[in-house]
């Protein structure tokens, strides 16, 4: 059996049960007391009659009891019994069971109540008459608990009702409060809903709203912005490689041309192969690097790594053998973002520090309040002054006859990757040679 399914119905039950509980609980605590209170109010009856048919009852100097008849004593003598010993002075009429009762209690030596069932149920008391300390006789008195029976069990009726009513007042009044307070929270879903489909720059923005409207207003505005941002990622994706894919396919489609004019020399085909290997490993590597910022955009799962390790193995990857190389870093330093995304946006920069340093090369990592500072240094001629402003463009290269065959692709995307990744990659001023910065939330 399913349970219910919309969350108004589990609040009006819930609402409901903590109802019923407490109702339930105060009408069983009404019902026990009225009831002691009945018992309570015939006790008093039966102690207060017995008091006045003991004032009638005279003791002899021998012991004997005698009953003086007061006028207008019918009153008096219904359910009184007067007992000389354990036999019977003055009795009124009864049952059978209450004759019986009153007789064993005319010979309780203290006062007694006892309960007689049946169809003439009643409540007896008897108090003993003493004389010189000693029992010589016995008034019993009884009451019918017949309007008892019936004010109870009127009373536990009209409580019964009166419970059945208030639960179910209760559960229709809080399944309408519940469905009130929740109409705003449906329209604003839908609202939602239809925005991020159709138009995802709408927000609910900070209008006059309950406390607990205002943080769903938020929370639905934040998700609205990552719809939009992710929205905005796949078309500046599509366009950056569009774009940077342009070169590389322009360099590609030439020396096919080249390959295709039988005139060439066998020398000229080595190298029209060599540069259509190099340029498609440059456009893998290109591609890896897009779909890598890509993926830190959308999910934003950036993770963690040892700075240490990815710095020795990309410098690695990257140096020659003729250049001398230091890596300082801090034992045990990570940063929030991945191995293989650190890799990434480092790997662009030693590869220029490799290219264009003339014996060394410097590795600096450290801790710097929230973030990790990786500076990469060379001893090569630097960045030209009339070219640092342009150094992260896409397709800028400070020298195009340089040798080097690439499309001036590789800072722009580290740069774009670092910052994807909540850091930044940029270029430190003065001293000879290039520094590089690349920062990295810890």
């Amino acid at each position: 059996m399913s349970g219910p399914r919309t969350l108004r119905t589990r609040l009006a039950r819930v609402a409901l049960l903590i109802t019923a509980g407490w109702v339930i609980a105060l009408t069983v605590l009404f019902n026990v007391l009225l009831t002691a209170q009945l018992r309570s109010q015939a006790d008093d009856l039966l102690r207060t009659r017995a008091s006045a048919a003991r004032a009638t009852v005279v003791v002899a100097p021998d012991g004997r009891l005698t009953v003086r008849e007061p006028k207008d004593d019918a009153a008096l003598d219904a359910g009184v019994w007067v007992y000389g010993g354990t036999t019977a002075i003055d009795r009124p009429r009864a049952g059978a069971q209450v004759q019986q009762a009153a007789d064993r209690l005319a010979a309780q030596p203290a006062p007694t109540f006892v309960d007689v069932g049946g169809p003439s149920a009643a409540r007896l008391y008897a108090e003993p008459v003493r004389h010189r300390g000693e029992r010589v006789g016995t008034v019993v008195t009884a009451t019918s608990l017949e309007p008892y029976r019936r004010t109870s069990e009127a009373a536990l009726i009209g409580s019964i009702v009166l419970a059945a009513l208030v639960i179910l007042g209760a559960y229709l009044a809080t399944l309408r409060v519940v469905q009130r307070a929740l109409e705003p929270v449906a329209e604003m879903a839908a609202q939602a809903a239809q925005w991020s489909a159709h138009d995802v720059e709408q927000r609910f923005g900070d209008a006059a709203r309950p406390g607990e409207l205002r943080d769903l207003a938020a929370s639905l505005d934040e998700l609205l912005d990552r719809i939009g941002a992710v929205l905005r990622h796949e078309q500046q994706l599509a366009a950056e490689l569009s774009h940077e894919l342009r070169t590389p396919l322009a360099l590609v489609a030439a020396e096919n041309d080249l390959l295709r004019d039988h005139a060439r020399s066998d020398a000229e085909r080595a190298r029209a192969y060599e540069v259509i290997a190099s340029t498609t490993d440059r456009m893998a590597a290109l591609l890896d690097t897009l779909l890598a910022q890509a993926a830190q955009h959308v999910t934003e799962a950036r993770g963690r790594c040892e700075v240490d390790a990815v710095l020795r193995s990309a410098l690695a990857a990257a140096a020659t053998g003729d250049l001398t190389t230091t890596v300082t870093c801090p034992a045990g330093l990570e940063v929030g973002a991945s191995a293989e995304v650190v890799e990434r946006v480092l790997a662009p920069v030693l590869g220029n520090a490799a290219r264009y340093a003339r014996s060394r090369i410097s590795v600096d990592a450290s801790r710097r309040g929230p973030a990790v500072s990786i500076v990469i240094a060379d001893d090569g001629p630097g960045v030209a002054a009339e070219f640092r402003d342009r150094v992260f463009e896409p397709g800028q290269r400070s020298d195009r006859d340089d040798g080097h065959a690439g499309a001036g692709l590789g800072l722009a995307l580290a740069r774009r990757l670092a910052r994807a990744s909540g850091g930044d990659l940029t270029l430190r001023a003065g001293g000879p040679g290039a520094a590089f910065e690349v920062t990295l939330p810890s």
